[in-house]
């Protein structure tokens, strides 16, 4: 599950993580991107990779309205081939979703507790999305939307929720953004668990719990809150 996510970073700094044309200007410094917000993503189209804005909450374009974006801010990696709504999006329009970091929550003490996910050495992380085009009958504009992909908790997680982001290596960027890539079962290949190693994981003040909130307060260590497990703590997290 991925439900609120980070993007720090400037579309111009993402362009240079991800060797891509800035052709969105967003300023970053978004601590909290919540479902149906616009977000800037990396897509490969017509032989060009760039940085664009696009809105989250996927609507396949044979959809009649886009009332059910909110539903579609998730895509489970195992049903990637026979989902209808992602099916297509999977075969031809894939996409990264730069994230500095990424929210969890958990109960504690009769309370939605937060914990932040990121990087120990604070980089970028490129979660894997699907995209899609669907156009409004009455304007004729085309709204563009995403969709994060998610696999199964590895360890790290596993004690704030089943389901995790697929992160993917660098080395596996241009795979997957390829649109014309053939074997979509090495694609498959790619949506795993992420190396537990790769993320740090503490709690958060719960400023994050409204979508109204931003700043880089939210992801400041919640100092004496509770700990995502005894058995993410003996990972060094």
């Amino acid at each position: 599950m991925c439900g609120r996510f980070i993007q720090e970073r400037s579309d111009t700094e993402l362009a240079d993580i991800f060797e891509a044309e800035p052709l969105s200007d967003d300023p970053g410094g978004r601590y909290n991107v919540a479902p149906t917000d616009p977000a800037s993503v990396v897509v490969e189209r017509d032989g060009r990779r760039a940085i664009r804005t696009y809105r989250w909450g996927l609507v396949p374009h044979w959809a009649t309205s886009p009332s059910g974006a909110a539903r579609h801010i998730n895509a489970r990696e195992e049903t990637l081939l026979t989902s209808g709504a992602f099916r297509e999006s999977f075969a031809r329009r894939r996409c990264i979703v730069p994230a500095d970091g990424f929210y969890e929550w958990r109960n504690a003490a009769g309370r939605r507790q937060p914990f932040l996910i990121h990087r120990p050495d604070g980089a970028s992380l490129g979660l894997a999305g699907l995209w899609s085009g669907w156009r409004d009958p009455e304007s004729e504009t085309v709204r563009r939307t995403f969709t994060i992909v998610t696999t199964a908790a590895n360890a790290a997680m596993a004690p704030l929720h089943d389901r995790m982001p697929v992160i993917l290596a660098p080395d596996a960027w241009s795979r997957w953004l390829d649109p014309n890539a053939p074997d979509l079962s090495e694609l498959r290949a790619l949506l795993r668990p992420a190396p537990n190693e790769w993320l740090e994981i503490y709690p958060v003040e719960p400023l994050v719990n409204n979508v109204r909130n931003d700043g880089p307060e939210l992801v400041r260590r919640l100092e004496g809150g509770p700990e995502p497990s005894a058995a993410a703590g003996s990972l060094g997290l």
